[in-house]
């Protein structure tokens, strides 16, 4: 009997395990520890949502217009296709701020994912913006504004504190 629970819990955690080496999610860790901003993209060539982000041109622009910014995109619930011939069809795959990477998690059913780089995702596409390992801005239902991402980029790249500020004493 002891044989058969260490067997079920070395079959767990070997399941865990293959979940979190997903070489899309370790290269993002990696990445988003950079100093420099980066901003990972969570979308599917499939997602009309993410279809409409591209159709605008929001996605070309915001990257050419940062070039110090690293773009992931990351293509997920798309059964380990990373989309690359969507992104070249709008002109985003040759950019050389940008890496193109796949989750090869299942799309649909009880294995789908429902996180990624330690932090849930419910929804695509999804925008998060890092910092120096901090996640500055996350955008996580839906379509992106490419202003405010703009704003977001902007606003991340100061360094703000509220040391040496007054508190705000209770009445």
């Amino acid at each position: 009997m002891t044989i058969l629970r260490f067997l079920t819990l070395a079959a767990l955690l070997a399941t865990t395990s293959l979940r979190a080496e997903s070489s899309a999610e370790q290269k993002v860790l990696e990445a988003i520890k950079s100093p420099d901003l980066s901003v990972v993209h969570l979308w599917a060539p499939w997602c009309s949502n993410c279809q409409a982000e591209l159709r605008s041109g929001g996605w070309l622009k915001t990257v050419k217009d940062n070039p110090q910014v690293k773009f992931y995109f990351v293509s997920i619930w798309n059964n380990g296709e990373d989309g690359r011939a969507m992104l070249q069809k709008f002109q985003i795959a040759d950019q050389p701020n940008v890496a193109i990477l796949a989750d090869p998690g299942p799309r649909k059913g009880d294995n789908k994912i429902k996180q990624f780089a330690g932090m849930p995702l419910s929804w695509i596409p999804t925008t998060w913006i890092y910092k120096g390992g901090d996640l500055r801005y996350a955008l996580n239902y839906g379509e992106v504004r490419f202003d405010v991402l703009q704003q977001f980029l902007e606003d991340s790249k100061s360094e703000w504190s509220h040391k040496g500020e007054p508190s705000i004493a209770s009445p």
